[in-house]
């Protein structure tokens, strides 16, 4: 059992009623799974308060409580202990119950508005190949090298975060990449973790139902860089013009990536088609099976990322062209006559706008670009009118339908969505609520050699209707959709 004084190292403490000398069973947060001799921590989230349920985790057996506010009335039977931020306190009492696992492995992190999972995962797949044990903490799933677990959130909470890094260390894992969600910064969930490294990919129009401004999102993510220790690296995309901001009060080993600006990684694209791309990376030509200037960006991260863990270059150069598409982003299916479906997790405007540019660059110009798109229900509004006018505006017809639309009516996001259609594309679009009728509908309309885009939920199995999930998966549909097409 651990003792209350050892795990409250480094935490700002104010007030302290009761002993410390104390051993405990576990730290929780949820009064739900309070169990005897627990450590309950009371925090003020964004909709519920849990110092409202410090009696209930007494009754179930918490014998110490951490909160921002002592309760009116305190047991002597009970040690409370007065922090100035919970959330804070939280991340690094669970770092010092686990003994600071991210100390023992090499952690980098990757944040930025698109690109995390593929980042993350392709250097999982990079370091696995050259013969290291490797964990990945990502939105698809969290891995502790080659067992599998499921993913709840991008960023998990500091508990889930140290118990997955602790079990890393009992595997005996090197390196671990993991998603760092704006959310996740902003609730603390990565204080009291040792960082090896950090990676910047890009910045635009996400989560502003959640940070309000775009300067509040911006800066969430820079306080990720800020708080990095000055062994640690910062690799940033320098022609993202947040990239250089990122740099700005770092202590860290600043390097930089980019296609159209100096920096420590530079490529440059040589050809593009549907099943890679031929590129340089500072002067060597590598052939990558990932497709997109985005895709390109993204390499030139891990590759870089990849170098100053110490890895060889060579090394690096011959593992990228080996390296395969994440589940969900830009993963195609090809008909029988020859139409092309790509599935990719684009769900933010920037997202959209850059697969559909590199769909439109690589075809030839005769082919159909069909977009079934639609934007999820409880989330940032602003970006529905906008996503339907990138689309409208790149493809050659557009079909909106349901995403995940939650508590929502699907369709008024579609209305609010229209809003965006210039009038000149108008009579381009489609609306088409059910989200398995709209694939059917594209692949119906399609001809031989043209091209299906079905974006916003990729890697996603389920679709979320009124609080409730059901199994959906955009692959297996409009897979599906082709064999029924191929037997009639």
């Amino acid at each position: 059992m651990k003792n209350v004084r050892d795990i409250l190292y480094k935490v700002a403490i104010q007030e302290v009623f009761g002993v410390t000398d104390l051993s405990i069973n576990q730290l929780v947060f949820d009064s739900r799974n309070v169990s005897k001799n627990d450590v309950f921590i009371a925090i003020k989230g964004v909709s519920v308060d849990g110092h409202l349920y410090i009696d209930k985790a007494i009754s179930l057996g918490a014998i110490t409580i951490i909160c921002e506010d002592f309760p009116s009335e305190k047991k002597d039977t009970i040690t409370y202990i007065k922090v100035a931020d919970s959330q804070v306190a939280l991340a690094i009492m669970a770092a010092n119950f686990y003994e600071n696992p991210s100390s023992k492995l090499s952690l980098v992190g990757v944040t930025g508005t698109n690109g995390k999972t593929t980042i993350a995962s392709l250097l999982y797949q990079l370091f696995k190949k050259a013969g290291y044990k490797v964990g990945l903490i990502s939105t698809v799933k969290i891995l502790v090298d080659e067992t599998e677990f499921k993913a709840t959130h991008t960023t998990p909470d500091s508990l889930t975060i140290n118990y997955y890094l602790d079990m890393m260390i009992d595997k005996g894992v090197d390196f671990c990449f993991m998603e760092v969600s704006s959310h996740g910064i902003h609730q603390k969930r990565t204080e009291g973790l040792t960082f090896a490294g950090g990676i910047f990919s890009n910045l635009s129009h996400d989560h502003l139902d959640y940070h309000k401004t775009f300067a509040a999102y911006r800066d969430v993510k820079k306080s990720f860089f800020d708080n990095l220790p000055s062994n640690a690296f910062v690799l940033t995309n320098a022609d993202d013009k947040n990239g250089l901001v990122m740099l700005q009060n770092t202590k860290a080993i600043k390097k930089t990536y980019a296609l159209k600006t100096t920096a420590d990684f530079k490529a440059k694209i040589l050809e593009k088609q549907f099943s890679g791309t031929l590129i340089t990376i500072n002067g060597t030509e590598v052939w990558t099976k990932l497709i997109g200037e985005f895709n390109v960006y993204n390499l030139l991260a891990i590759a870089g990322t990849a170098e100053l863990l110490g890895l060889e270059k060579m090394e690096i150069l011959t593992i990228l062209s080996q390296l395969e598409s994440v589940s969900g982003r830009f993963q195609y299916v090809v008909s029988e006559n020859q139409v092309i479906a790509i599935v990719d997790y684009a769900h933010t405007p920037d997202a959209l706008k850059n697969v559909l540019e590199t769909i439109n660059d690589i075809r030839t110009g005769n082919e159909k670009v069909i977009t079934v798109v639609g934007c999820g229900g409880d989330r940032d509004a602003a970006k529905r009118p906008k996503m339907a006018h990138i689309a409208s505006q790149l493809s050659s017809q557009v079909i909106f339908t349901a995403d995940n639309p939650r508590s929502e009516n699907p369709q008024t996001i579609i209305d609010e969505m229209e809003a965006g259609v210039a009038a000149e594309n108008y009579k381009k679009t489609l609306s088409i609520l059910d989200r398995k009728q709209a694939i059917k509908t594209a692949c119906t309309i399609s001809s031989q050699g043209d091209i299906i885009l079905i974006a916003g939920k990729g890697h996603e199995n389920y679709q979320e209707i009124n609080g409730i999930r059901s199994h959906f998966d955009d692959l297996e549909e409009v897979t599906n959709c082709f064999n029924q097409l191929k037997k009639n």
